[in-house]
């Protein structure tokens, strides 16, 4: 038998309102940790990106 979800932040019961989260306190604080960088989405390191296009490349 499946548990119940949880808040992602706290751990209570979540409220349809704010789901997955059980306020908007913790809607925020999640928020706040994305913005902040503490959660990051693993990819390709952007070693190209930090160079724009139109600057002419070093041989």
């Amino acid at each position: 038998m499946p548990s119940e979800p949880k808040c992602a932040v706290c751990g209570k019961v979540p409220e349809p309102r704010f789901a997955p989260f059980c306020s908007k306190r913790c809607a925020d604080i999640d928020l706040g940790r994305w913005l902040k960088g503490g959660y990051a989405i693993p990819g390709a390191p952007a070693q190209d990106a930090e160079k724009p296009a139109s600057e002419p490349q070093e041989d």
